[in-house]
C-alpha cells in the first residue's frame, strides 16, 4: 500500500511540475502565442484598404481570421470564396464599382479590397457601429434593417438587443472576440 502512496504522490508531483513548465513557458511566450493564433497576413492590403476605406484594420482581420482563417481558396457552404468570403453578387457589384474588370475573386488582393470596401459601405450605413457592420456583413443589411425596427430585436431601433439568426449572432461574437484580441495584442 504503502509503494502505491508513493507512486501516487510521485505521479502528481510531476504532473505539477509539467504544468507549472507550461505555465511558464506560456507566460513567457504569451506574445508569441498570441501573434501565431492572430496572425496578421496579406498586411500589405489589409494596411492599404483599410486606410481608402475607413474601416478599422483588427476589423478586417478579424473578419478574415473568422471566415477563412486566412485560406486564400476557402469555400463556404454557400458558396462565398475567399480570405474575406465574398459572395458572387457582392463581388459583380465591387468588381463593377472599383472597375477591377474580371479580376479573380481569390487573388488575395481584390478579395480584401472587395472585403473592406463592402465593410466600408456597411460602416457607414449602420454608422460605424461594429454589431450592426457584422452582422450585416454575415446576416445582410436587409435583414438587420428589418431587426431594428422589431421591439423583439431592437428596443431603441439603433442597436441590436438580439440577433434572431443563430449563426449570425454566433458569428458576430466570434468575430467581436477575434477583434478585442487583435487590437490587445497588436495595439
Amino acid at each position: 500500500m504503502k509503494v502505491k502512496v508513493r507512486k501516487l504522490k510521485a505521479s502528481r508531483l510531476i504532473l505539477a511540475l509539467i504544468l507549472v513548465f507550461i505555465a511558464l513557458f506560456m507566460a513567457l511566450n504569451y506574445k508569441k502565442i498570441g501573434y501565431a493564433l492572430y496572425p496578421t497576413k496579406f498586411s500589405e492590403y489589409v494596411e492599404k484598404y483599410s486606410s481608402e476605406y475607413g474601416v478599422d484594420k483588427y476589423l478586417v482581420y478579424s473578419i478574415i481570421k473568422t471566415e477563412s482563417k486566412f485560406h486564400t481558396r476557402a469555400i463556404s457552404s454557400k458558396k462565398a470564396k475567399g480570405l474575406m468570403q465574398i459572395t458572387d453578387k457582392t463581388a459583380a457589384w465591387g468588381r463593377q464599382e472599383l472597375g477591377l474588370g474580371d479580376a479573380d475573386i481569390y487573388d488575395p488582393e481584390t478579395n480584401i479590397r472587395i472585403g473592406i470596401w463592402y465593410l466600408g459601405k456597411l460602416q457607414k450605413e449602420f454608422r460605424g457601429e461594429y454589431k450592426l457592420v457584422i452582422a450585416a456583413y454575415n446576416g445582410g443589411s436587409g435583414n438587420v434593417r428589418k431587426w431594428l425596427r422589431t421591439r423583439d430585436y431592437s428596443k431603441d431601433g439603433k442597436n441590436l438587443a438580439k440577433i434572431p439568426f443563430n449563426e449570425t449572432s454566433k458569428y458576430s461574437q466570434k468575430v467581436l472576440d477575434n477583434y478585442e484580441k487583435y487590437k490587445y495584442l497588436y495595439e
